[in-house]
């Protein structure tokens, strides 16, 4: 019984299968759920409400249950947004020790080119923003990202092709307005 497959039928689907689902997943649910929320503390409550619905709806989760986890984390997130639980925050690194002067300016580049990324995507419409999430941060298949958007892998393709076009367009605009 492998981590990606999680184990056969539902009938079989008690604590051993819930243990090895949520090992295999729960680090990968919080980080989702991070790197939209930027809250260690509300990435972990997220990813908790998660793993509670996998375990009440055992018998409905599928095989390949990673997608479907995300799909999950994609509503908890949107719930609490709508109940107003959160809100997203930026988050600064304030102190880069260790490594040299050398190490703090490749730190310090790195992060000017992330929040450059982070910019242009917050500029894009929410669902150009998840495919591109999904497919980049979450390292998802196509067919995997349909899976959480809840629409067919054409959909999905489409949707990738114009968020990485929009993207694009987003970091360019960006680069004429600083140089």
């Amino acid at each position: 019984m492998s981590a990606g497959g999680l184990m056969g039928p539902p009938r079989d689907r008690g604590e051993e299968w819930f243990t090895e689902i949520y090992l295999a997943h729960y680090e990968r649910i919080v980080r989702y759920s991070l790197r939209r929320l930027y809250d260690g503390d509300a990435a972990a409550e997220v990813a908790q409400e998660v793993f509670i619905i996998a375990w009440r709806r055992r018998m409905q989760v599928p095989p390949e249950c990673l997608p479907w986890l995300y799909a999950v984390a994609r509503r908890v997130l949107a719930n609490t947004r709508r109940e107003g639980r959160t809100a997203p925050q930026v988050t600064f690194l304030a102190d880069v020790s260790g490594g040299g002067g050398q190490a703090v300016a490749m730190v310090q580049d790195s992060l000017v080119a992330v929040a450059g990324v982070r910019a242009a995507l917050a500029t894009l419409p929410d669902i150009d923003q998840e495919i591109l999430r999904l497919i980049g941060w979450e390292e998802l298949s196509l067919g995997e990202a349909a899976t959480v958007l809840c629409c067919t892998r054409a959909t999905a393709a489409v949707r990738l092709h114009r968020a990485r076009k929009r993207l694009t367009k987003a970091m360019n605009a960006q680069t004429d307005r600083e140089g």
